[in-house]
């Protein structure tokens, strides 16, 4: 059964940082791009970032760049979402996926989600 666990949420502060991880099993990792997404209370899920198979490219939402940076370590089967400077607009549920394609990025395999909540 093809599964991915995101964990890694709270509730932090402005200027803060957070780590999300994204545990997958069940598919081979390696064959996959992944993608971190996040929901907003009342909005569209949006693409926050992406990353290659080989970690060789990534892609980023313009919200995020240069705050966020995604990795992934093939050898653990996990994604990461570094989170810095965070910001109250930056309050969402944050979801991985499998990435069915690079661009537009669309996942089709998702986790439950970690909520992340940051005060002003």
């Amino acid at each position: 059964q093809v599964q991915l666990v995101e964990s890694g949420g709270g509730l932090v502060q402005a200027g803060d940082s957070l780590r999300l991880s994204c545990a997958a099993s069940g598919r081979s990792f390696t064959r996959y791009a992944m993608g971190w997404f996040r929901q907003a209370p009342r909005k569209e899920r949006e693409f926050v970032a992406a990353i290659a198979k080989t970690a060789s490219i990534t892609n980023y939402s313009d919200a995020v760049k240069g705050r966020f940076t995604i990795s992934r370590d093939n050898a653990k089967n996990t994604a990461y979402l570094q989170m810095n400077n965070l910001k109250p607009e930056d309050t969402a549920v944050y979801y991985c996926a499998f990435l069915s394609t690079w661009l537009p990025p669309q996942g089709n395999i998702w986790g439950q989600g970690t909520q992340v909540t940051v005060s002003s």
